[in-house]
Formats: C-alpha cells, structure tokens, sequence
C-alpha cells in the first residue's frame, strides 16, 4: 500500500475532527480548515490509490 494512502486517509480523519470541532464551538475558520484539509487527504489518498493500481498493473 502506497503511504501517500494512508497519509491521505489519515488527513480526512484529522480534517473531518477540525471541521466537528469548529461546528461544535462555531468556529468557522477552523470549520473551514477542516473542509480543506480532508479534500487533500482525499486527493492524497486517490493518488496513493492510483499508484498501487499502476504498480499491480506492473506486476501482471
């Protein structure tokens, strides 16, 4: 498994806790940075994903 996948997977988690938080205590900065964080773990983690695909490809 690529580490930019579980890096990336592990930035939705740490951008959908902020994104919480900053609804919890209205916060709207931190609400937004959250938003923005986990669409870049997303991105993150969609790279990872398509390098693991290329690399299974190489392998057949």
């Amino acid at each position: 498994m690529d580490s930019n996948r579980i890096k990336g997977e592990a930035r939705k988690v740490k951008g959908s806790i902020k994104e919480a938080a900053g609804k919890i205590i209205g916060d709207r900065k931190l609400e937004a940075e959250g938003i923005a964080e986990k669409a870049a773990g997303t991105a993150q983690a969609t790279a990872g994903k398509v390098v693991d695909g290329v690399r299974e490809a190489l392998r057949r």
